[in-house]
């Protein structure tokens, strides 16, 4: 069963195009004309094993608020359809990553109840060209879309850049962790009987 999505959202602030495989081998193109940003969803791609495309055009002109925040949304939007209806995936993923002296930990559950809980102390106001505060309205915003529990810690750390790489990598583990198939589960990971 594929497991392959494409969402295309259109709005007087941005033109988004996400396509995800979660079942691919990390391959990515990328370009939300944020090269940072960029460099992130990248990693993301590369250390889930998934094949990413992430294609944006965004009202740059007036600051990254909007490109990011509606990457998040539809990059969430595009993991919730992948995803499919749920039956026999382990649901919950977590990692503790260290990125040098950093040390993140990321766990989540496929629930379908959108939650952040985000702990990451960044003291810059800009890594490249990503404003430092879009972070937290990135993750939020994919957690929303995709109808996940997510949350983000930082156990270590002190430089934004270690932080923020670490952020993405563990979610991209966890998320791979939650995705997986368990022939055990024969149909949702819940005693409601549905997620």
């Amino acid at each position: 069963m594929s497991r392959l999505a494409k969402v295309e959202r259109n709005t007087a602030e941005t033109k988004i195009r996400v396509s995800l495989d979660l079942d691919g081998t990390g391959k990515a193109d990328i370009n939300t004309g944020i090269g940072f940003f960029d460099h992130m969803l990248n990693g993301f791609a590369r250390h889930g094993l998934f094949d990413l495309s992430v294609q944006v055009k965004g009202d740059l002109e007036v600051d990254t608020h909007h490109t990011i925040e509606d990457t998040g949304i539809v990059l969430g939007m595009v993991i919730r359809e992948a995803i499919g209806d749920k039956k026999g995936i382990v649901r919950y993923g977590s990692s503790i990553l260290p990125m040098d002296e950093a040390l993140i930990l990321c766990a989540l559950d496929l629930c379908g109840r959108p939650y952040l809980g985000y702990d990451l102390r960044l003291d810059r106001e800009k890594v490249g060209e990503l404003e430092t505060e879009m972070v937290r309205e990135f993750f939020y915003a994919v957690s929303y879309g995709a109808m996940m529990n997510l949350h983000l810690k930082q156990l270590e750390g002190v430089n934004n850049h270690h932080i923020i790489e670490g952020a993405f990598k563990a979610f991209s583990k966890a998320l791979d962790a939650a995705t997986r198939y368990d022939s055990r589960i024969v149909d949702v990971l819940s005693t409601k009987g549905t997620l």
